[in-house]
């Protein structure tokens, strides 16, 4: 398969969405585009070579992640049911089926995840991360398609107005701005 693409005009959502961690995410978890906030958020993906670009190989591989995402075994948990949608909707992706065999070595947890068939399309809910300078950033999340592509997701992390997170995004916000 084509590698995935993601429009200009999703990149310019991104651009413009500047205050709120937002993302791209293609088949297999595969991280498309990320915001400087998602980056900062997160993990820096586009430092990342782009065979690890991939949001599930983060929060079940990288040790970060476990530090990172406050409740991981949900989380990790519900990337899988996501991974798990995502090979009966192409159950000939040889990626996805190489990530699944990946996981299944290097990850305790997967196999147990994998194996409960349970299947998940992410739509909206919360989660926090930890992050190294700010601390707890609590957050709801929106995730939806964009028109045209069903093969990727548009994820936008909002912070409750006024909140604690609001503020620290700010801050974080303020560091990752180019001058």
């Amino acid at each position: 398969a084509a590698p995935q693409r993601v429009r200009p005009g999703l990149h310019l959502m991104l651009r413009t969405l500047e205050h709120v961690p937002a993302f791209v995410l293609g088949r297999r978890t595969d991280v498309l585009a990320a915001n400087a906030l998602a980056r900062a958020v997160l993990t820096d993906f586009e430092a990342l070579p782009v065979p690890q670009r991939n949001l599930a190989r983060y929060y079940l591989l990288d040790p970060e992640a476990r530090d990172r995402v406050v409740d991981w075994p949900r989380i990790a948990a519900e990337t899988v049911a996501v991974l798990r949608l995502e090979a009966g909707r192409h159950p000939r992706d040889r990626r996805l089926a190489d990530l699944v065999g990946e996981l299944t070595v290097r990850s305790p947890e997967f196999s147990a995840w994998w194996n409960d068939h349970r299947v998940l399309r992410r739509t909206h809910g919360s989660k926090c991360y930890r992050h190294p300078v700010v601390g707890e950033l609590h957050f709801v999340y929106e995730s939806f398609q964009p028109p045209g592509d069903p093969d990727q997701t548009l994820c936008v992390y909002n912070p409750e107005p006024g909140s604690t997170t609001a503020e620290d995004l700010r801050l974080l916000s303020s560091w990752t701005t180019p001058a």
